[in-house]
């Protein structure tokens, strides 16, 4: 339990921090989410929706710890663990607390292979964060590229008027310029924020993992060599005998 809760402090700290900082620099960073409300409200949206994302995923492992805290602690008949290690325990609880290895190996890759699904969410808001800014940094430089064509063409060197229509022809591609870096920050920003996140319920994913190969490992029985010895060599005299019955019946038949 010591790593869960020092997760999720971990967690919440790192969130009040991006708060304050937020509530600090309240005004560049409307002016940034300005520069394109759509695009830039999108990007803001998946990261809020990522870092909640987390924090569901982090509360949902305690029911999982609580249950292999009390299962540690001789505890048997204790309410059954919702997702990761209910399977775990429907295999554990009529059984005697010693297992073989490799019964113990099938579990661990049971519960890594849980914890991998689980976490194919987080990720992929991660890689979306880092889509969405791309997707706006290249969609700025192509109203750049295109505001920057209508003004070289429609210049007219003959107009007196020409370095004021060019002033106001600027306005397109600066916006998309705008577009561009903005989104991009907010995208890497959010794919950062999330990623560390998602890295801390990661964290005790890996924490519930290692505390159930530790507690297992000691209760693992390994065949020893002489009883190895002893199924090889009568699973052999088996074989033996099969053969000898197959030999008969062939020369009965010819």
């Amino acid at each position: 339990m010591n790593t869960f809760h020092l997760n999720l402090n971990r967690m919440t700290l790192f969130v009040a921090l991006m708060i304050a900082g937020l509530v600090l620099f309240f005004d560049p960073f409307m002016q940034i989410a300005t520069a394109n409300i759509w695009l830039n409200g999108i990007i803001i949206g998946t990261t809020l929706f990522g870092i909640g994302l987390c924090f569901v995923k982090m509360f949902r492992l305690l029911p999982e710890y609580r249950w292999l805290y009390e299962y540690r602690n001789g505890k048997r008949n204790a309410d059954l663990p919702p997702r990761v290690l209910r399977p775990v325990a429907q295999m554990l609880s009529p059984r005697p607390t010693r297992i073989s290895a490799s019964a113990l190996q099938n579990i661990l890759d049971m519960i890594l292979l849980r914890f991998e699904d689980d976490r194919e969410s987080v990720r992929y808001v991660t890689n979306l964060l880092v889509f969405l800014g791309l997707l706006g940094t290249f969609w700025g430089l192509l109203l750049t590229v295109g505001g920057f064509a209508d003004i070289i063409g429609g210049l007219n060197m003959a107009d007196e008027m020409v370095l004021e229509s060019m002033q106001s022809g600027l306005a397109r591609p600066l916006a998309g310029m705008a577009t561009a870096f903005t989104s991009s920050i907010l995208g890497l920003g959010g794919s950062l924020i999330v990623g560390f996140l998602g890295i801390q319920v990661q964290l005790v994913q890996n924490s519930i993992l290692h505390d159930v190969e530790d507690y297992f490992a000691a209760h693992t029985h390994t065949a020893t060599p002489d009883v190895t010895m002893a199924q090889i060599g009568s699973a052999a005299r088996a074989l033996n005998k099969t053969v000898q019955r197959f030999d008969k019946t062939v020369s009965r038949w010819e």
